[in-house]
């Protein structure tokens, strides 16, 4: 049982006087008389065994104790409201679904999409937040999540969406350029790209796939060992990406991750030989949220996207 928790309706007039600095203005704000404002702020104090305010003739001023406990206090009530008015829009079917994604596929594939679940279900807010590793649903606020694996996690439910598709590498057009050693057109430059060539340049590393280019190397019968694990590494898809299009060096990229940083030329793919993908993506939640409206519509509308992709 809790014990040490003061009414609510205590705290939502202290955090209005609190804020109006003025127990009157409160009162008129929550539609009070002033001196229930009072009544319920004497209360408060008593409860606390410490002032909240310090009254100096006509006025009202908060203590640093009240100012301090003002602050956290409002944090509270903004997230119960929030809260309230996010299950009140469930009533139709319609609500709030916090989805946590991996970040490349957020930016690269999900978001592009999501203007269309838009248009079908506009009472529907899907509130995106990135996470690059597992974690607990139960110690977190997510109903569901997209990540990269083999399998759905343990203890969850899970839509297998889209396969990762095959690595390839991919660098700057100056880059290669430089690499041919020429100026000239870019399908003669890349036609002039070797493995040595691409041996001599910068590799540039994704943190958790350390071993890709190394793999690649062995994958098409050029020993590379050494050189294949040095390089600068980037934690996430997206520092990889932009890394490559700044000219820092070549990076193993999924093709989907940078189909329009290829479309729009600022990559090219200097060697067409690439690194089978084994990995995919999946929506997992847990069993408890499988019921909830938002997560049934953006699952189906998910799911219908994915098998045609």
């Amino acid at each position: 049982m809790r014990k040490k928790i003061p009414s609510l309706n205590a705290l939502t007039i202290f955090e209005a006087a609190a804020r109006q600095q003025s127990f009157t203005r409160a009162a008129e704000e929550l539609a009070l008389t002033q001196g229930a404002v009072c009544r319920q702020i004497a209360g408060l104090e008593s409860y606390l065994g410490l002032p909240l305010f310090a009254r100096i003739k006509k006025r009202v001023v908060l203590t640093a104790a009240g100012r301090q406990y003002a602050e956290r206090i409002r944090v509270h009530i903004d997230r119960i409201e929030r809260d309230t008015l996010e299950l009140m829009a469930q009533q139709d079917g319609g609500g709030v679904l916090e989805l946590a994604v991996v970040p490349t596929f957020a930016t690269q594939w999900l978001i592009p999409r999501l203007a269309e679940f838009n248009r079908q279900r506009p009472d529907i807010t899907v509130n995106l937040h990135t996470r690059t590793d597992a974690f607990l649903f139960s110690e977190s606020s997510f109903h569901a999540a997209i990540h990269s694996g083999h399998t759905a996690w343990p203890g969850t439910s899970g839509d297998f969406l889209i396969s990762e598709g095959d690595t390839m590498p991919v660098c700057s057009p100056a880059l290669l350029e430089r690499i041919a050693g020429q100026s000239g057109a870019r399908r003669k430059a890349a036609r002039d790209i070797g493995m040595k060539d691409v041996a001599s340049l910068p590799l540039l590393h994704l943190t958790t796939r350390l071993n890709d280019w190394r793999s690649w190397f062995e994958l098409h019968d050029y020993r590379n060992d050494v050189p294949a694990v040095k390089g600068a590494r980037y934690e996430l898809f997206t520092m990889l990406v932009s890394a490559a299009v700044a000219g820092l060096g070549i990076a193993l990229v999924p093709r989907f991750m940078v189909q329009a940083e290829l479309d729009a030329g600022t990559l090219v793919v200097p060697l067409e030989l690439s690194l089978s993908g084994t990995t995919g993506y999946y929506l997992v939640y847990p069993e408890e949220h499988a019921g909830l409206a938002p997560l049934t519509a953006f699952r189906e509308w998910l799911l219908k996207l994915a098998h045609r992709a």
